[in-house]
């Protein structure tokens, strides 16, 4: 079973076989954008590297 770790808000992942896999909540609702239009539903928080790779990941999953 893999090991899934925190990755910015409502965003686990784990590398296994040299594949990366997300798991996000999509009932969970975060704050609302500073325009007030969509809601957030997980984010990485920012363009980050995927930990023992180069790869860099930005997500953002919202609401309108």
């Amino acid at each position: 079973m893999p090991q899934f770790n925190a990755f910015g808000d409502n965003v686990v992942f784990s590398i296994e076989n040299n594949q990366l896999t997300l798991v996000i909540d999509l009932a969970h609702r975060g704050p609302r954008s500073a325009s007030g239009k969509t809601i957030r539903v997980a984010s990485t928080e920012g363009n980050k590297t995927v930990p023992g790779t180069e790869v860099v990941l930005g997500l953002n999953a919202y609401t309108k």
